[in-house]
This record gives structure tokens, C-alpha cells and sequence, in this order.
């Protein structure tokens, strides 16, 4: 019985993590655009900075 307890759990923690994954914005839509205005600019990486200037500055 512990072996299928600990099979159910990790499944559960599994289905969680991709759940919360899958909440993410798509690159360039208007919630992502917000995202990143928000973000403190010293913690941008140079893709997000690329893809915020050609998604949400350069239109």
C-alpha cells in the first residue's frame, strides 16, 4: 500500500507543477506586455528585452 500512496502523490505533484506551468502569457500578447513593464528592468534577460521592444514597442 505506501508504494501506491507514494505513485498517487507523485502524480498529484506532477499534474500540480504542469498545471501552474501552463499559466505563463504567450510572448507578445497584452497581459505578457504588462508582465514585463512591471518586471524591475535590471531583471530582464536580453530575450525578454528583444522580444518586449519587438512585441509591444516596435508594433
Amino acid at each position: 500500500m505506501p508504494t501506491f500512496l507514494r505513485m498517487v502523490k507523485l502524480l498529484l505533484v506532477v499534474t500540480l507543477v504542469h498545471l501552474v506551468s501552463a499559466c505563463a502569457p504567450k510572448v507578445g500578447s497584452p497581459e505578457w506586455c504588462k508582465s514585463i513593464e512591471e518586471k524591475p528592468k535590471g531583471e530582464l534577460t536580453m530575450n525578454e528585452a528583444k522580444d518586449y521592444a519587438k512585441h509591444c514597442v516596435f508594433k
